[in-house]
């Protein structure tokens, strides 16, 4: 009997210590197993309380479910309520579990909606659940309407990435510039929007980059507009769905469902570029320069007038010469008085344009004092002092060198710069010759002069320029005399220009534009403006253009002035539309190319080559998948427009694929 006793005691250790193993090892592996499918699922929606879509609501806390953990990205900015609301709501993720608490005063009969966007996501794996809203009543109903679309920015057709979108029942064109919109979305990553929950009615429709969130349009922001008021709609449908079996087949089902509309706005948001006139910044770096910078382009220069010092009471044209920007912006002024230039402080009289409390121009009168600081003299070696005493300061020169650089463009002018503002320069000391071999010969017909009537330091030499030529500009002695009297040494710029069969040919064939007068723009990779050419009988031919990989945008020149024209809100003027041509163009020697554009050939979304976009979205697990519950509101056009909208409205049923293309190696 003591013996079974014993045996059974032991088979109960070992059972214990099985056990303990079993329990450590289970510890050891809390994770998910190796092997195991990867996470690629957003988190689901399992209820809240109140539930989704609750009437007669007056609680101001709401609890929303999910099926595991997750957290909320960038709740600031991606998460808007609406109506909107003028303390920050607060929005928390706990767990599986987001509480959100609206701190303003619920307003009665009033349907709500939180709209988090793409910015719930779970915990482990980073899924993003885009497009979910929450919404209640304060009423007995709730409003269910809704309208989307896309926003691209107007100049280069990027998409708008967390732009605020919203409307307004009070058509007036006063609205947006002085009431906070009433229902509100922000844009997601690839610039679609959706605004939920609308009662029916008539509305007004904008998109404006909000900065200082008091939901109403200030000058200096980015705006969009429709047009044309909308009426929300929805209309019930049937859908149907191919789904996958179990034993790997297809079935096709049909499910009830609604189709809201419109569901295709096109906004193109632009800035007016408006900027508040004033003084923005004055300096003096060193003895010989005085710096104005105004906040805003200007038509008319300053009065300045010095008040203190010897020559107290001179205007500054008496003391000083203007080198100005283009714009007026930025005024540099040299001085030319002695007693000035060893004057370290100056009290100076403006009298200037500046934008007053009703953002109109008015005279301002300013007294304003500019401090110039020395350098310390450097303490200098005694016996090198000496040394150099004995020898002679060398004269200073006046420096001219090339802008350009040494190989010079066909249709560009040559730039050449001198260090100081020129008092004169004499033309005929300046001469251009051209050689093809060993023998130059003058230019006759040589154009020298400034790039622009406020710019006493950059000149231009005028082209054309003939094609694999060499060329020596040679100045004299004392051709240029700055106004400190400085004259130039003899100085010889050698610059060159390239054979033909280095360069290509480009010709765009454009269809779409009728009587319109359009501007084709060649683009690097980066997006920027290389070169720009006026469509002739829809055509716009590009020559001398060097190998390599380049794309192409037009924009429809209303007015025919050649250049870009953005918005104005106020005076209902869209921005210029613009297109881009959908792939990257190979330019190679010697080549001519031909290439068929259809600008309405393909949807405004999906036109800019994705290489050149900056707004790309960011990828995400499970992008290919797609749930019942989505409403195939967005493919890969928008589809009809149902509004006057830049470009027009947008074409339905139209075929992604450009025209027929050419090129031809040169004989």
């Amino acid at each position: 009997m003591d013996r079974q006793t014993a045996q059974y005691r032991r088979a109960l250790t070992w059972l214990a210590v099985a056990v303990v193993a079993m329990v450590v090892a289970a510890c050891a592996s809390i994770g998910r197993p190796e092997g195991g499918p990867r996470d690629i699922d957003p988190p689901v929606f399992l209820g809240s309380n109140p539930a989704q879509a609750s009437t007669d609501v007056s609680r101001n806390r709401f609890y929303i479910e999910f099926n595991e953990n997750i957290a909320i990205d960038d709740v600031t900015n991606k998460v808007v309520v609406s109506p909107t609301q003028k303390a920050t709501p607060s929005v928390i993720a706990l767990g599986r579990r987001i509480v959100v608490e609206l701190r303003d005063t619920l307003k009665p009969n009033t349907t709500y909606t939180v709209d988090f966007g793409d910015a719930i996501k779970d915990l482990n794996e980073g899924n993003i659940l885009d497009g979910f809203a929450y919404n209640f009543s304060t009423g007995s109903t709730i409003d269910s309407l809704q309208i989307s679309g896309m926003l691209f920015e107007a100049r280069n057709l990027e998409p708008a990435q967390g732009v605020l979108v919203g409307v307004y029942s009070n058509t007036a064109d006063s609205a947006i510039t002085t009431l906070p919109m009433e229902r509100i979305s922000r844009t997601n990553q690839l610039g679609q929007f959706t605004i939920r929950n609308l009662a029916p009615g008539t509305y007004s429709v904008f998109a404006i980059n909000d900065k200082n969130r008091d939901y109403h349009w200030d000058r200096t922001e980015d705006v969009a507009f429709l047009d044309s008021l909308v009426t929300p709609t929805a209309m019930a449908i049937v859908r149907t769905d191919t789904v996958r079996t179990i034993d790997h087949r297809d079935s096709v089902i049909t499910r009830a469902s609604v189709a809201y509309s419109p569901n295709n706005i096109l906004l193109t948001w632009f800035n007016e570029d408006y900027k508040a006139q004033y003084l923005k910044d004055k300096s003096r770096t060193d003895s010989l320069k005085l710096t104005f910078i105004f906040g805003a382009p200007a038509d008319t220069l300053p009065s300045i007038t010095l008040l203190n010092g010897p020559l107290a009471g001179k205007p500054i044209d008496k003391w000083a010469r203007l080198n100005a920007s283009e714009n007026l912006d930025t005024l540099q002024y040299w001085i030319t008085a002695r007693e000035i230039i060893a004057q370290d402080t100056l009290r100076l009289a403006t009298r200037y344009l500046r934008t007053d409390s009703a953002q109109c121009l008015s005279p301002t009168n300013d007294t304003i004092q500019v401090v110039y600081k020395r350098p310390k003299p450097k303490k200098e070696n005694k016996k090198k002092a000496e040394t150099d005493s004995l020898k002679p300061a060398p004269t200073p020169m006046l420096n001219i060198r090339s802008v350009t650089g040494t190989t010079q463009e066909p249709l560009l002018n040559h730039i050449f710069a001198v260090d100081e503002p020129l008092e004169n320069i004499d033309l005929s000391l300046i001469h251009l010759e051209q050689t093809a071999d060993s023998v130059w010969t003058p230019v006759t017909d040589t154009n020298i002069s400034p790039v622009r009537a406020t710019d006493l330091m950059n000149f231009k030499i005028a082209g054309p320029w003939q094609l694999e030529m060499k060329y020596r500009l040679t100045i004299d002695t004392l051709a240029a005399r700055s106004i400190y009297g400085k004259t130039n040494k003899p100085t010889v710029i050698s610059f060159n220009t390239r054979k033909a069969e280095d360069y290509a040919s480009l010709t765009f064939n454009i269809e779409g534009l009728g009587t319109e007068q359009g501007v084709v723009e060649l683009l690097d990779a980066s997006d920027k403006v290389l070169r720009s050419a006026i469509t002739t009988d829809g055509n716009a031919r590009f020559d001398y253009v060097l190998p390599g990989t380049y794309y192409a945008r037009m924009f429809i020149d209303r007015n025919r002035n050649g250049k870009y024209d953005s918005g104005r809100l106020l005076e209902r003027i869209q921005p210029e539309e613009v297109f881009y041509y959908n792939k990257k163009i190979n330019v190679k020697k010697n080549w001519d190319i031909a290439q068929a554009w259809n600008i309405y050939a393909i949807p405004v979304d999906v036109q800019k080559p994705d290489a050149i976009k900056k707004n790309k979205p960011k990828k995400k697990s499970g992008d290919d998948k797609k749930t019942d519950d989505e409403d195939d509101e967005f493919s890969s056009g928008l589809g009809s427009s149902s509004g006057s909208s830049s470009h027009g409205g947008l074409r339905d049923n139209l075929s992604i694929g450009g025209g027929k293309n050419s090129s031809k190696r040169r004989n």
